[in-house]
């Protein structure tokens, strides 16, 4: 017999489990899966229980998911998907219920929570789908087994009526207040910390991690997903904030965390307590975090930096500034590099985050990018590859912007799916990979790795170990390039 209110939360890898160690993007980095964590630790507090598999950590899990299933019966088995793992997760559903057949899988993440009833309408392996922030629709849902109709379902959940129409009842009227929640059930997840890894030569020390301290953005980029949460942006407490990382360096030793905020500055005054809390009463850690151009000064940066500040990364996106105006507000190129100026005197490291591939994208502004960038004291790149995920307002229209080829599996921001007017993709291939060699071939970034020799020798042992990927990486990304300029033979 099932076991009611018991549920097994599952991360999917998103592919064949025998590609994770050629994936140069996993290799680089495994984050934690913090909101499968956060609704643990939040089901355990209302006396729930949940495990966690995480196939993205450990790529072979097919085979404890069966064994799990088999001794400990759950009612429910629930996945975090990205638009990527979405069709892993499908086919795990699957698994579970050959073995299971009365199991009951419920689907959240931003994926689903953008496409919403079309998720029940087109895959009827899913049972349940949660819009929006999971802790309270998720334990409602278990608390009344699955059993709804339009007058009992829990707002936020996507379900079949009796006649298997899919069915929302709207979203949850109210968010959840953030220092309320428990701190993530890390000791739920397999191998925490060591079997996470944040990117490498983006950290001083090890054990590191990752940590979440707000939901939601006040900004509304055309390229980005606020399907989850909305237009609501929530934060933690610094006196919160500070307790969070004491209890990640005491229980589990960690030294380093990567804050993934998609603002962490938003809130001056927080930031300021939270920095004098670092100051007053050392953890002796360090941190890096992502701003936003206009939510960083001087001043700022060099309380930060005392507090243990490693690296600030910001969101470039394109050194073009028309390009740039088309996709988000305030596109001030000159600021920007102003603060970049001012976040290296502050002697913190710096991160640019570039697209490459933007509707209306051109060779000349992919130039202007490269340009921008290597005139500005940057210490470090990722140039990822535009993708018009569901949820995002770009992707709606983008088979009008350009060519789209709206292949989930693939749609990891690591391949171009999405080819502007006037570009071909073979262009672009030999664009982004011309961008990194000459980002790695600049003095400064060859002197800056070498000094992370003594700065972060994890990195240099992580790199040693998997030279093989990265240079296969490489030399793929080329050979494709070079490949696809080839005239076909007739």
């Amino acid at each position: 017999m099932l076991k009611s209110n018991k549920i097994i939360l599952v991360h999917p890898l998103g592919y064949k489990m025998e590609s994770a160690g050629q994936d140069v993007s996993r290799i680089a980095n495994i984050m934690p899966p913090l909101g499968l964590a956060s609704i643990a630790a939040y089901l355990k507090k209302e006396n729930m229980h949940a495990d966690i598999v995480d196939c993205y950590a450990k790529p072979f899990s097919d085979r404890f998911i069966r064994e799990y299933l088999t001794r400990e019966m759950p009612s429910f088995i629930g996945f975090s998907c990205t638009t990527s793992s979405f069709l892993d997760g499908v086919r795990i559903t699957a698994l579970a219920k050959s073995i299971l057949p009365g199991i009951k899988a419920v689907f959240g993440g931003p994926h689903v929570s953008a496409l919403k009833t079309k998720i029940l309408a087109d895959f009827p392996e899913v049972d349940f789908a949660v819009v929006g922030e999971g802790e309270e629709t998720l334990k409602e849902l278990l608390t009344c087994d699955g059993e709804i109709d339009k007058t009992s379902s829990p707002h936020g959940v996507i379900y079949r009526d009796r006649e298997g129409n899919p069915r929302f009842n709207g979203y949850r009227p109210k968010s959840i207040e953030l220092d309320t929640l428990p701190f993530p059930a890390y000791e739920k997840l397999d191998g925490y910390p060591h079997a996470y890894s944040l990117p490498i030569f983006n950290y001083p020390r090890v054990p590191n991690s990752s940590c979440i301290s707000s939901r939601g953005c006040p900004y509304a980029c055309s390229y980005c997903d606020r399907s989850v949460f909305g237009n609501s942006f929530r934060y933690n407490s610094a006196e919160y904030l500070y307790e969070h990382l004491k209890y990640l360096k005491d229980r589990f030793h960690i030294r380093h965390i990567n804050f993934y905020d998609d603002q962490f500055t938003f809130n001056r005054k927080r930031v300021e307590a939270f920095t004098r809390l670092m100051i007053d009463k050392p953890l002796r850690m360090t941190f890096n975090c992502a701003v936003r151009a206009e939510h960083i000064d001087l001043n700022l940066a060099r309380l930060m930096k005392e507090a243990g500040c490693w690296m600030i990364s910001l969101g470039v996106e394109t050194g073009d500034e028309d390009l740039l105006a088309q996709h988000r507000k305030n596109p001030n190129l000159e600021m920007l590099a102003e603060k970049i100026h001012l976040i290296h005197k502050a002697r913190i490291r710096v991160k640019g985050l570039l697209m490459m591939g933007l509707p209306g994208e051109t060779e000349s502004s992919i130039r202007k990018s490269m340009d921008y960038v290597f005139s500005l004291p940057i210490d470090d790149i990722n140039v990822s590859k535009f993708t018009p995920f569901p949820g995002t307002p770009l992707y709606e229209n983008a088979h009008e912007l350009g060519t789209f080829e709206e292949d989930w599996e693939r749609m990891d921001c690591m391949h171009f799916l999405f080819i502007p007017r006037g570009m071909t993709e073979e262009r672009m291939e030999k664009l982004f990979v011309r961008f990194y060699q000459k980002h790695f071939m600049r003095p400064k970034v060859l002197l800056d790795f070498i000094a992370m020799i003594w700065r972060s020798p994890d990195s240099w042992k992580r790199f040693l170990i998997n030279i093989g990927g990265f240079i296969r990486f490489a030399f793929t990304n080329k050979r494709i390039a070079d490949a696809r300029k080839e005239p076909k033979k007739q």
